[in-house]
């Protein structure tokens, strides 16, 4: 008998007010059922909304340092039992347990950051232009936040959200991916634990198309926060913008790894083979497109594919493995029909691009890693967000003609560049159109106390990691105390020496 789940609202764990349910399937093992969840409508976020409200000023009243200890305890719990959210999310959605035992990780890094955070939530002070007046800013919270989160990093990525809007005094409604509600379950169970109050954090699981919309239609909720596709972004900005609501929006990205000729070719193998497949492709920073240059083009591609050919594909609970399964059907049905796409549009499939079968690959959905050559700027394989191992390959004759190439895409997130020419590298960083850089790493490898976000369809500028999230989720309050006993009229008496 599966496991039964439930919402989690005003402190209790509670079932949907419409009774239905919905499964969540191992996708390495699709007969296995992780647990039943509550498939929820508006009705259910009604009240979410409803227990963060009423719970707000409390929790706001709360001074920062307290609410940073408990964010800090949050993460010891983390900590100890590491391994066994790992496990968990690894059965959810597939990736391997070295991955899932760093997406813990960077939720625990997260955590503690916060803890330190709460010491450092500074204001400005600042000189007035008349005499004996001071002045000065302070930040209070929004309010109430809305988190509406994806599947490939289920606990990363709440925890980016949902740490910086506790912290500077939000209560949350909080909608996760169906796809992998187990882990978040798990995550708000910790918060419990660490001392979050009753009624301060809310999970409501359920479909976008009701539960995602609902958040973004409650008036009482003022901040969303959203990591997800383009097209669910434009969305949710679209929504949340008939009422004014702050928006942070974290989309998707078209990667580029350029290759030059004096790169040290088998780091730039070690550093694609990982940012290609790594989370089965399943990541807004994955490497999509090889910009490759000509003089090096086939050395590399040979053992390149030689590499690919080696990577162990199956179970991600078993140590060995290199890449897992996709996280569904109809996302592998996705990423077939794009395999098709690349075909037609003349790429020559050099690699890969079918679904693994036979044995213990039928349980679930696998993927060959997949590489396409032969790829010209303009073809849909190389432009649109396929999020799956399917590796685009251009051939380069130049830094410059690189340069042009990564940057023609409608996405901006991460960007990469291996070579060893200084200035090269300088013009790189300079010049990629995207909101990370990296020289001689791949796209992928974000850490959490810096910023992470990109430039057009990836987002609305906002960014998240380190300290920036904490200026979505606050509101900067300017404060000016005037002691001169009399009234000074600010930019009109600009004369003050009469």
């Amino acid at each position: 008998m599966a496991k039964k789940f439930h919402n989690f609202i005003n402190g209790k764990w509670v079932g949907a007010e419409s009774g239905e349910t919905f499964e969540n399937r191992n996708p390495a093992h699709w007969e296995e059922v992780i647990g039943i969840f509550p498939k929820s409508d508006r009705k259910d976020v009604e009240k979410a909304t409803e227990a963060a409200v009423q719970h707000r000023e409390e929790w706001a009243n709360l001074p920062v340092p307290e609410r940073g200890k408990i964010l800090g305890k949050v993460g010891d719990i983390m900590v100890q039992r590491k391994e066994e959210i790992a496990k968990l999310m690894t059965r959810e959605m597939g990736k391997i347990l070295k991955e899932t035992r760093g997406d813990t990780q960077e939720g625990i890094d997260t955590a503690y950051y916060a803890f330190g955070e709460a010491r450092r939530l500074f204001g400005v002070t600042s000189p007035c232009e008349l005499p004996n007046k001071t002045a000065y800013t302070i930040t209070r919270p929004v309010g109430t936040a809305g988190i509406i989160t994806p599947w490939n990093f289920p606990m990363a990525i709440p925890c980016w959200k949902i740490f910086p809007a506790l912290l500077m005094g939000n209560t949350i409604v909080f909608k996760s991916a169906s796809d992998t509600p187990a882990t978040t379950v798990k995550l708000v169970e910790i918060l419990t634990e660490g001392g979050v109050p009753r009624g301060v954090v809310n999970l409501v699981h359920g479909p976008g198309s009701t539960v995602g919309e609902a958040i973004l239609e409650q008036p009482e909720i003022g901040v969303i926060s959203f990591t997800g596709s383009a097209a669910v972004g434009r969305r949710v900005a679209e929504v949340a913008g008939k009422n004014l609501k702050r928006v942070s929006l974290e989309l998707g990205g078209k990667n580029p790894q350029i290759v030059m000729p004096d790169a040290n070719i088998e780091n730039a193998i070690e550093g694609l083979l990982w940012g290609a497949f790594g989370t089965t492709g399943q990541r807004c920073t994955a490497t999509s497109r090889l910009l490759l240059h000509k003089d090096i083009y086939n050395e590399f591609l040979d053992i390149f594919v030689k590499r690919t050919k080696e990577l162990k594909i199956g179970d991600g609970l078993v140590e060995s493995t290199d890449v897992g399964p996709v996280i569904n059907e109809p996302q592998l049905k996705k990423i077939l029909n794009y395999v098709d796409v690349g075909r037609q549009e003349g790429a020559k499939l050099f690699f890969g691009g079918k679904k693994i079968t036979g044995g213990k690959y039928d349980k679930g959905f696998f993927m060959e890693p997949t590489i396409f050559t032969e790829v010209e700027s303009g073809m849909r394989i190389e432009q649109e967000e396929i999020f799956g191992p399917v590796l685009s390959v251009i051939k380069i004759s130049s830094f410059e003609e690189g340069i042009q190439i990564a940057n023609d895409v409608d996405y901006g997130l991460s960007s990469s560049i291996y070579t060893s020419n200084i200035e090269w590298a300088m013009k790189a960083i300079d010049k990629l159109e995207a909101g990370l850089v990296y020289v001689n790493a791949p796209t992928i490898g974000a850490e959490c106390h810096l910023p992470f976000g990109g430039y057009k369809n990836t987002g609305n500028g906002h960014r998240e990691g380190g300290k920036w999230p904490y200026e979505v989720f606050g509101e900067i309050k300017t404060v000016y105390i005037d002691y001169s006993e009399k009234l000074q009229k600010a930019q009109i008496d600009t004369n003050i020496t009469k």
